[in-house]
């Protein structure tokens, strides 16, 4: 496609000779055109660059700033598109979507200022609208039928990528989801954050959104939803729970904490039951898938399900001799059961339409991270990887729409500022 002209440019003197911005006032400088791209194709744009008085700041071009254009290179119409395909293809493959669709060629660094751009506009809005979208789902189970109040939950997990020099990392995810009072899963919100020591960013951002999310609904005068948080056994999601959502303050109840029930995801807890089968009975013995059949039945519906179990299994254990292998695989997962036994009472859960299994947050991190930033060949850097699950959170929220809306809304404008050039004394003198 080739490059359209803007008709008429102009006069220079149309352009204001000066504008403020911010705290700083700019002074009309040049008059250059730049090519941008858009919808329809690229276009061709005169616009005048404005120098700020105060030195060192950087120049500005009022009319791209009034049209939204994104980091110089696009429409805002382009750059929505561009940062929801980047969110969800490669970057050849967003190239060629680019140039395919809208006639629009660019390098790879082009696009990358655009995305970084995109990314940096809807990051704040963002935040504001998954936990609006969190209270109207919290709105929506509370005017759903059944006798039990609805559900907030919370889980984190998570997820090793290939990072650039350093091999593989772990990064993490968390998901905030709301549950109706049939125990049915209404919507959740997605976080995640690239590898970093400690995973703190990420408890960071669950910690506001959780946080602002229940201040908002008690001061909608609701009642406090059900609590749970699902995980796996984990270090950092035994951390958050305990440093975090523990010490949570109930303002229904000023000067008492939230009463979070934290319960072990099921489907881990099966896996240490069946390492305890493989383990008395051999992995392909059919005894082994008896036992585990009937342990998992009775960890899922019994009340004192995991005594139960590892009754069983001491039962059984003293009844044969294991090689050092097979007894220490045992052990392991004995130890796993007896330990998280507490946060292990999945039928009262049942009972009470609680989840008893972190499933949305372990597909959180396959649709995340995996699904986009580990195909074949895939490393990448920590802050290149971040701008890609910044967006990706937002279109897997449902949230993409209304945060790219906010951000033009809230994009500041230069605004003229009346000037009066300095007469020359020579000139007063002379008349």
């Amino acid at each position: 496609m080739d490059c359209a002209l803007i008709d008429a440019e102009p006069p220079v003197d149309e352009c204001p000779p000066r504008v403020r911005f911010g705290d700083e006032t700019y002074r009309r400088r040049v008059k250059t055109p730049n090519t941008l791209g858009t919808l329809f194709g690229p276009i061709r744009v005169p616009r005048c660059i404005y120098e700020c008085l105060e030195p060192g700041e950087p120049c500005i071009a009022p009319l791209e700033m009034q049209l939204g254009v994104v980091a110089g290179l696009a429409t805002p119409a382009l750059a929505e598109r561009v940062g929801r395909w980047s969110a969800e293809h490669p970057q050849q493959a967003v190239l060629a979507l680019v140039e395919a669709e809208h006639g629009v060629h660019w390098s790879v660094d082009s696009l990358r200022k655009v995305t970084r751009a995109v990314r940096d506009g809807v990051k704040d809005p963002g935040v504001k609208a998954r936990q609006d979208r969190l209270i109207e789902l919290l709105a929506e189970a509370e005017q759903s039928s059944g006798k039990h109040r609805p559900t907030l939950a919370v889980g984190r997990d998570g997820v090793m990528i290939p990072i650039r020099g350093q091999g593989y990392q772990e990064a993490a995810t968390g998901t905030v989801s709301v549950h109706d009072r049939r125990g049915q899963r209404l919507g959740t919100v997605y976080l995640a954050e690239m590898p970093e020591p400690g995973q703190q960013r990420l408890t960071k951002q669950m910690t506001a959104m959780v946080t602002a999310a229940i201040a908002t609904w008690h001061a909608l005068g609701q009642s406090c939803p059900r609590l749970a948080y699902l995980t796996d056994g984990g270090h950092h999601q035994q951390e958050f729970f305990r440093k975090v959502l523990a010490k949570m303050k109930d303002p229904w109840r000023p000067g008492q904490k939230l009463a979070w029930q934290w319960t072990i995801d099921f489907f881990h807890a099966c896996e240490h039951l069946w390492k305890q089968a493989e383990a008395l009975f051999g992995a392909s013995s059919p005894a082994a898938w008896a036992w585990y059949r009937r342990m998992r039945h009775w960890l899922r519906h019994r009340g004192d399900g995991v005594a139960d179990i590892l009754r069983s299994a001491t039962q059984h254990f003293n009844q044969r001799k294991l090689s050092a292998s097979r007894h220490e695989m045992f052990a392991a997962a004995y130890r796993y059961l007896r330990r998280h036994a507490p946060w292990m009472d999945y039928a009262a859960n049942k009972r009470q339409r609680l989840p008893i299994g972190s499933g949305v947050t372990e597909a959180a991190c396959k649709t995340v991270f995996t699904q986009r930033l580990k195909c074949s060949g895939m490393t990448w850097q920590v802050e290149g990887g971040q701008v890609i699950v910044d967006l990706r959170v937002l279109v897997l929220s449902g949230v993409w729409e209304r945060s790219y809306a906010a951000n033009l809304e809230a994009q500041p404008m230069p605004q003229p500022v009346s000037h009066q050039p300095r007469v020359r004394k020579t000139a007063q003198i002379a008349a």
